[in-house]
């Protein structure tokens, strides 16, 4: 009898262990079922932009805070498949990093910068003085004559394609300073680099001040531009080449610094970029419009102040490549009687961080 009853004791003590242990699988069952958001870790880089660091490779879409001071610290990529958006009024200071720092939008990629005339998107480094940082890199799928998937000196990037009508993003109230940092003996960070940017991208009212490379540079594509200030920059203030075909409605250029290249610079093959309302104005002398190899342009109500020389077809190409105001171009030319672009309403220029 002692033996039976001490083995139904245990076969009971068993029944409860064995039931406990179900009912622990039960909840562990319970709690991981389907039904549950299952939450991925937050990255790096989104970590810093919540506390206002920019560096890194952007993961998903991002929207930064106005009211956040951002800290550009290193290279910040925005890559295929992603947007950032930057509303008005934000800032964003860059370390003096040279080369190591910039902005870049990768082909595919999607910025959407939303200042406005009250309130525009400044991007400088501490000092604002030429060379501290690279600048905002955007590489498109447009057409270049380097080809599709050609490759950019800034960053090594690719960019190009067969989509003239590509879409990069909106550019609209932006003033950047102090770019240009040095890649090499012979290159540049520009201000902002246009590598086959297509036609669909907005872009209005940018100002570039203070860079010792190019203001804006076009690499090839279709991207058209309204309203623009180029102030002090040390090499050309617009420059294209790879068969820029867009265009420029009211440039508005100030040299007061010695040791400028030019106002305008066009490189290679001539796909007419189309301009209208230029105004460059010169304190220093210096080379206002350069045209290199065949390159040219048509220029609509151009007006030219203080330059040493006003035309130059620095390979000898053909004066007949560059129309002013529905003549060939003339080196002799008085290019003081077109009608400045007005830039007293152009408050936005003057944002400062």
């Amino acid at each position: 009898m002692y033996n039976y009853l001490k083995i139904k004791s245990d076969m009971k003590k068993e029944l409860i262990k064995i039931l406990g242990l179900a009912m622990i699988a039960s909840v562990v069952l319970t709690s991981c079922n389907d039904d549950d958001p299952i939450v991925d870790p937050v990255s790096e880089v989104i970590e810093k932009l919540d506390i206002g660091e920019m560096s890194g490779e952007l993961p998903e879409d991002y929207m930064l805070d106005a009211t956040v001071q951002y800290n550009l610290t290193g290279s910040f990529i925005v890559p295929n498949g992603v947007t950032l958006t930057i509303p008005a009024g934000t800032n964003i200071l860059a370390d003096n990093g040279g080369t190591d720092v910039y902005i870049a939008v990768l082909k595919g990629g999607d910025i959407e910068i939303l200042g406005t005339e009250g309130s525009p998107v400044v991007m400088s480094s501490m000092s604002g003085n030429p060379g501290d940082w690279g600048g905002l890199t955007i590489c498109g799928n447009a057409t270049t004559t380097a080809g599709v998937d050609a490759q950019a000196e800034v960053g090594g990037f690719i960019y190009g394609g067969t989509d003239d009508g590509d879409n990069s993003g909106v550019i609209e109230f932006l003033v950047i300073k102090g770019t240009g940092a040095q890649i090499n003996s012979e290159s540049q960070y520009n201000g902002v680099s246009l590598y086959a940017v297509g036609s669909q991208t907005t872009l209005n009212n940018i100002a570039v001040i203070n860079g010792s490379d190019d203001g804006i540079e076009f690499f090839g594509g279709t991207a058209t531009v309204e309203n623009i200030y180029l102030e002090n920059n040390e090499d050309d203030a617009v420059d294209w080449t790879e068969g820029w075909s867009g265009g420029i409605t009211n440039t508005y250029i100030s040299h007061t610094i010695e040791g400028f290249s030019t106002a305008f610079e066009g490189d290679k093959v001539n796909n007419n970029p189309q301009f209208t309302n230029v105004t460059a104005i010169s304190t220093v002398g210096g080379t206002a419009l350069q045209f290199k190899k065949e390159s040219g342009a048509t220029i609509t109500n151009l007006y030219l102040e203080g330059y040493d020389k006003n035309i130059d077809m620095k390979d000898g190409g053909a004066l007949s490549n560059v129309k002013i105001d529905g003549a060939d171009a003339d080196p002799e030319a008085d290019y003081t009687t077109g009608t400045k672009v007005d830039i007293a309403g152009w408050s936005w220029i003057e944002a400062n961080l």
